[in-house]
């Protein structure tokens, strides 16, 4: 404490010494302004090492889409089919999307949603991106290919975050220059001229990406992936068969179907299990990942606390479950006989999956995908609470949710009762004594997509054998039987995707970009509904088909405080968030159809300006 009290009075008496002969100088000179770092853009941007760093910032944000406490993907999930938000105890959760979602409303918190997130990450992502692609030229370079690697790299960033932007919010402000001095005179841009635009710049950079960069980089096959899904939306079917493709016919990638990694050598599991291994994730023999973001244990720049995948994807299995006696049942305590939170995680329920994710989808009882081992089923779970046993015969028994008279045994079924994908959810969590979810790498794209994606298009066109081939290809991975070409629809696409990229892909953003395509095209659903983009808003196949497969909105459904589950056609898009128009005080940003503000909208700019 004395060597440091001496050391900060000696600092003291420096400083007012250097104070004192500054200001008592004649020398005028301590008046110019000099950069405080040499860390200014006009240096640190003259190598080319200093372009990757803002590659690196991208790379370092995406992964915050699937980490933390209510990681953003489970708000891509709750608008959809697949789940809704689980959480009963509390007003605030997005679950009355009707009175919850609004342009004012609180969009960016973990207790409520994280809509406001997807807005501002996705322009932060933008930001980024835009330094290297403003400065492509200011550094020297070894070759062209250095150069166009960097600059393809930033391209892909800039159309990753705007494929999500236009999907979840319509017309958007397009930016495509480092911003560096105030500007408050952004207009929004009609969305296909923004994804023209992104495809543009996605076929430049699929020339010059690397094939096989370091794990966590772009690699070409995730250009390619992006690209498609990019054509797709423009609907460009022809273009989005030859990108993917690319991928799929490269040479570098392929499904994997036998097994690999930590585990291989035990029998009791299988590939599927293998696939998502925190392990195996980034191993060289791993070639169906396409992108992923990194996140280990112990490394620098880890994302504090992890996945957390088990505690928002698991339910409430420890609470509110009584053994037919009337005991409590479950307890959430690690290191005991029956150690289920170490097993299974300590979850929350606040990812609930619907009737059609956890049973109506799967179609096929061989499908490895939820096969016991891999699947979960609440009467797998034991009754594991130390203090009931030897009195209480249910002890190390399975649970049920009834007694034999038909008495439910839960007071919710909404958060506490319901399966879940184990072999995805499952992340070891050394860091928790009560297992949440710990450290991993985790798939942005993966081939299994790029093959869906591929038999999206083949469909769009007519084509369903080479659509039901592309998605047989998953399925029978999976070891589930093919589908003949007369069953391939966009609802079987959906529900292959839905069955094989849950909690992965971002199915808001998806369903909503079907819904467009739909619009655009006028090819009648399997529902027997066409759709136009004059009433998009309106009338729309996002908002059918969750009313179609999920069993709580607006079916009456409540939550233990009251709330009921409610969704609108217009919820197809998201609020702009009234901050963000609110500070851009010279320009205008259009609201979407449905959300206070939209009577104040201008037409979207229909091209792109000129500088």
């Amino acid at each position: 404490m004395t060597k440091q009290y001496n050391q900060t009075k000696r600092g003291l008496r420096l400083g007012a010494l250097i104070l004192a002969t500054t200001l008592s100088s004649c020398d005028k000179s301590w008046l110019e302004p000099k950069p405080l770092s040499f860390f200014a853009p006009e240096n640190t941007f003259n190598d080319p090492s200093g372009l990757r760093a803002t590659l690196v910032a991208c790379e370092r944000n995406m992964r915050y889409e699937w980490y933390g406490d209510s990681p953003p993907i489970l708000t891509e999930s709750i608008f959809s089919d697949i789940a809704v938000e689980g959480t009963t105890d509390k007003s605030g959760p997005a679950q009355n999307m009707n009175l919850q979602i609004t342009p004012d409303a609180q969009l960016n918190h973990t207790d409520y949603n994280r809509i406001g997130w997807y807005w501002y990450e996705g322009y932060k992502g933008i930001k980024y991106a835009n330094v290297a692609i403003s400065r492509i030229d200011q550094p020297k370079y070894k070759s062209e290919q250095e150069r166009n690697e960097i600059l393809g790299a930033a391209y892909f960033h800039r159309a990753f975050r705007y494929y999500r932007l236009v999907h979840q919010f319509g017309d958007v402000p397009l930016i495509l220059d480092e911003v560096i001095t105030p500007k408050l005179d952004f207009y929004s841009t009609k969305r296909e001229v923004i994804l023209q635009k992104m495809k543009e710049d996605l076929e430049f950079a699929e020339k010059w990406v690397p094939v096989s960069p370091d794990k966590g980089m772009v690699t070409r096959g995730a250009v390619s992936h992006l690209l498609t899904k990019i054509n797709l939306s423009l609907g460009l079917f022809d273009d989005a068969i030859k990108s993917a493709s690319n991928v799929i016919d490269g040479g570098a990638h392929n499904l994997m179907k036998t097994r690999f990694g930590i585990n291989q050598s035990d029998a009791t599991r299988n590939v599927i299990w293998d696939l998502h291994r925190p392990e195996n994730k980034s191993l060289a023999v791993n070639r169906e990942a396409l992108m992923l973001v990194i996140d280990r244990l112990l490394i620098e720049g880890n994302f504090d606390g992890g996945t957390q995948s088990m505690r928002q994807g698991v339910p409430f299995w420890f609470n509110n479950i009584n053994t037919p006696t009337g005991n409590r049942g479950t307890l959430d305590q690690a290191n005991i006989e029956i150690d289920q939170v170490n097993k299974y995680g300590r979850g929350i329920g606040r990812l609930r999956p619907t009737w059609y994710s956890t049973h109506s989808v799967w179609d096929d009882k061989k499908d490895l995908r939820h096969a016991p081992g891999n699947w979960m089923r609440m009467e797998d779970l034991l009754y594991n609470n130390p203090s009931i046993k030897g009195r209480d015969p249910y002890y190390g028994k399975n649970l049920q949710l009834r007694t034999e008279s038909g008495a439910l045994l839960t007071i919710d079924t909404i958060r506490c009762w319901f399966d879940w994908p184990h072999y995805k959810l499952y992340i070891p969590d050394p860091e928790r004594v009560q297992a949440s979810g710990g450290h991993t790498d985790w798939y942005v794209f993966r081939l299994a997509e790029t093959y869906l994606l591929r038999a999206e298009a083949h469909f769009w066109k007519g084509n369903l054998a080479g659509a039901a081939a592309d998605l047989n290809a998953v399925r029978t991975r999976a070891g589930c039987d093919p589908l003949p070409p007369s069953a391939i629809n966009i609802g079987t696409i959906l529900d292959e995707r839905a069955r094989e990229l849950y909690y992965e892909e971002p199915r808001k953003t998806e369903l909503t970009r079907i819904s467009y395509i739909l619009a655009k095209t006028g090819k009648p659903a399997y529902n027997g509904k066409t759709y136009s983009l004059d009433n998009f808003s309106d009338n729309n196949f996002f908002y059918d088909r969750i009313m179609e497969k999920s069993n709580f909105y607006n079916k009456g459904v409540k939550t233990r405080h009251g709330d009921e589950y409610k969704m609108s056609p217009y919820h197809v898009l998201w609020p702009v968030p009234q901050n963000a128009i609110d500070s851009n005080s010279k320009g205008i940003l259009n609201q979407n159809k449905g959300y206070a503000g939209y009577e104040r909208n201008r037409p979207p700019l229909t091209e792109i300006p000129k500088g």
